[in-house]
């Protein structure tokens, strides 16, 4: 798939967002060296909540939730580093899981703060898929692929009104600062690592 997107002109990476499937991880790595990997947060939630009993998990998840309503990427990794501390007295299992995974759910503190929203989780993505599945599946067989292209047409046209209506789409000046650091520090040649910016 990303070979395939490569073909077709795709180039500059900067960072790919998704769940912890291990085969995309080293598809990324092998076609996309320069970019970084961001861990759906709303994926790695799912797998926190695993963790704990369901009465246990309001109060982690709503921890967890205070790492991402930080002003800036100082105060996310100071904040990620408390949360490891409270779950280390009151949940130990989760805070070896958390810890080891702050590098992966914090790559997005690399970019502007203006498309953190937009970066660290696919789920928008992942629901907008389901959604033509959904549809795909109800209608069952096109006469033609006219038809398939009218009926995912359709969807991504209603997708297209509701993202813009919640500012799901990054602004061109956002995409601007995203570009200048993107060819200030790449991953290979003078990077800013999340492990430089939790020091």
């Amino acid at each position: 798939f990303f070979k395939d997107l490569i073909a077709r002109g795709l180039s500059g990476v900067f960072l790919v967002a998704s769940d912890a499937h291990l085969g995309i991880q080293h598809a990324i790595g092998d076609v996309l060296p320069n970019a970084s990997w961001q861990r759906c947060r709303t994926h790695f939630a799912k797998n926190l909540s695993g963790l704990v009993s369901k009465t246990q998990w309001p109060t982690l998840s709503a921890m967890f939730h205070t790492i991402f309503h930080q002003p800036d990427a100082q105060a996310v990794w100071a904040q990620a580093r408390e949360v490891v501390e409270f779950c280390q007295q009151k949940f130990p299992r989760v805070a070896d899981y958390l810890e080891e995974s702050l590098d992966d759910i914090l790559a997005f503190t690399a970019a502007p703060k203006a498309v953190w929203t937009k970066i660290w989780s696919n789920n928008p993505t992942e629901r907008l898929n389901r959604e033509i599945r959904r549809r795909t599946d109800v209608v069952g067989i096109f006469p033609n692929r006219e038809a398939v292209t009218r009926l995912v047409g359709a969807v991504l046209a209603e997708q297209h009104d509701e993202w813009i209506q919640q500012k799901r789409y990054m602004s061109l000046t956002s995409l601007e600062q995203t570009t200048a650091i993107m060819t200030v520090a790449t991953i290979d040649e003078n990077p800013t690592t999340a492990k430089e910016i939790s020091a």
